[in-house]
């Protein structure tokens, strides 16, 4: 009997034995495994486990073969997400879509008679936005370097400049009248609505009009005095004196810790000319440098064009204005008058306002639009973004609305099989925080472009991996570099990132992944999301 239990005892043991080596050697193999012998969503799920900060978030995927239209994984992909900058996925296909890779934008100097034979021109001299967004020194086409936050490159005033350069070639020697900034090719909406209360101060937010000089943007240099106690020493680029600027920054003897010497602090108070700075900054200190954006870019223009009229030896006796469509002064936001027969883009506003056409006196054509739709996408350009959403409402429901361009785009939604009730937009940047989206909806859209005649010129304008625009320094492995095509997007507690991923295999996917209410480092968000991606291409 204690024999028969021994041997019992004996077996039990070597079978446990035996089992935990088992296990022991499951877990190695499992971790020794190819990707591909697990499910994708086992991985995934093994993938949020690791981090605490990507356990507490709100994640939102869709992955989708485009051939077969099969879900590869899915998770929250019917709930709704503030999608940041992802909502450019939609302005740019709009756009791309409604007016074609070739359109262009119109920029014009018009008088209301031509000038006598003196040179003189009696009246104001208007220049005309036609919605450019490129009225700058921005490299087109578009290309990885220097500055790629803004991308521009040599005088930003150089648009204005060649166009001030045609009215000298005219013989034009003197304006009684003033130089008037007309933006009311475009409805004066310049803020969209949910933006954040400070987003205009800065480049990222800047008013939208339809004469952008510069990305209705300036940058303000502050560098040390020459001695402790001066006032900091100020520089504008482009040189235009716009704001009232209360420089109270001192200047102060170093003492070892920069961090410490140097603080600076800004503000504008909301429709305020006047910009107020104050703190201190080190002697001999490097100084900073903000981008902020302009209150009223048509006024803005006026103001740099006179400038360069005046450089060029031509007298203006007035000064410079604005002029502006007011939301009050269209009876529909969403559908404008047809246009006068015969009467082109340029002077329809003025028509409006009831002004005689006139003369023209310079005139510049944009790149097509295909070139800027590359800087919207790569580079995250909100004020563009916004421009192509009134672009579309002005080309295909004759007013250049917020209103109007909303209303296209819900109508191409509904072309490319995108549910109403799978999204609410409310701008073309996603700075708006009042957007929300599913995964399943961006896939949607994304299945669409894909499958339609504008796929190349689409997936051409994506950042890509590894590559360029937003996603140049992600995906860098030479297994993964170039395989994402893909959007980026970005606010406080949001990332996103939506687009194409080219399998190994060959075979392509559309996948959208949106992360919100995350209380950690973005970083690790990121590279969550990266390895997701990585995932999916195996």
């Amino acid at each position: 009997m204690k024999r028969a239990l021994f041997l019992l005892l004996l077996a039990a043991g070597a079978t446990a034995q035996l089992s935990d080596s088992a296990a022991a050697l499951s877990d190695t193999a499992a971790q020794a495994l190819s990707s591909n012998a697990q499910p994708l969503a086992d991985r995934i799920e093994r993938l949020f486990a690791q981090s605490p900060v990507t356990r507490t978030a709100f994640w939102g995927i869709q992955v989708t073969e485009l051939s077969t239209g099969k879900t590869l994984y899915q998770l929250n992909a019917n709930r709704f997400f503030v999608p940041a900058s992802n909502t450019k996925l939609f302005s740019t296909s709009l756009a791309l879509t409604r007016l074609g890779p070739d359109f262009t934008f119109q920029t014009r100097v018009m008088t209301g008679a031509a000038p006598d034979a003196d040179g003189r021109i009696a009246g104001d001299v208007r220049l005309v936005g036609g919605g450019d967004p490129n009225l700058s020194a921005r490299a087109i086409p578009y290309r990885m370097g220097p500055g790629v936050a803004g991308t521009n490159m040599g005088d930003p005033l150089a648009a204005i400049a060649r166009l001030a350069d045609q009215v000298a070639a005219r013989g034009i020697h003197r304006i009684d009248g003033d130089i008037v900034g007309d933006d009311s090719w475009y409805v004066w909406e310049p803020f969209g609505n949910g933006w954040s209360i400070d987003d205009p101060t800065y480049d990222y937010g800047a008013p939208v009009s339809a004469l952008t000089v510069n990305d209705n943007a300036f940058t303000l240099s502050i560098r040390p005095g020459a001695q402790d106690g001066d006032p900091a020493a100020i520089e504008l680029n482009p040189a235009v004196e716009y704001y009232s600027i209360d420089n109270r920054i001192r200047t102060v003897a170093a003492s070892g810790d920069p961090h410490a010497e140097r603080r600076i602090h800004y503000s504008r108070a909301a429709g305020s000319m006047t910009l107020k700075l104050w703190g201190a900054i080190p002697l001999g200190g490097r100084g900073e440098d903000l981008t902020l954006g302009i209150d009223d870019p048509a006024l803005y223009a006026a103001i740099a064009f006179r400038q360069a009229l005046e450089d060029r030896g031509i007298t203006v006796a007035g000064g410079a204005n604005a002029s502006h469509l007011y939301p009050n002064e269209v009876a529909d936001l969403k559908q404008g008058a047809p246009p006068v027969t015969g009467i082109e883009q340029d002077i329809e506003p003025a028509i409006e306002h009831g002004i005689e056409p006139g003369v023209e006196l310079a005139a510049r054509t944009s790149a097509p639009l295909l070139e800027d739709l590359r800087i919207t996408a790569k580079v995250s350009q909100n004020l563009h973004a916004e421009l192509d959403l009134r672009a579309v409402g002005r080309a295909r429901r004759n007013l250049g609305s917020v209103e109007a361009g909303l209303d296209e785009l819900k109508a191409f939604l509904t072309e490319a099989g995108v549910d109403p009730g799978g999204y609410n937009i409310n701008d073309g940047s996603g700075l708006a925080r009042l957007n929300l989206v599913s995964p399943a909806t961006v896939v949607k859209l994304l299945g669409y472009m894909y499958a339609s005649p504008a796929r190349d010129n689409f997936l051409s304008i994506l950042p890509v991996g590894g590559q360029d625009g937003t996603l140049s320094s992600r995906f860098g492995d030479p297994s993964i570099a170039g395989r994402i095509h893909a959007k980026t997007g970005s606010l406080a507690h949001v990332s996103a990132l939506s687009g194409y991923a080219q399998r190994r295999r060959g075979d392509w996917i559309a996948f959208s992944i949106l992360v919100n209410n995350y209380n950690g480092p973005t970083a690790e968000v990121r590279a969550v999301m990266d390895r997701i991606c990585e995932l999916m291409l195996e």
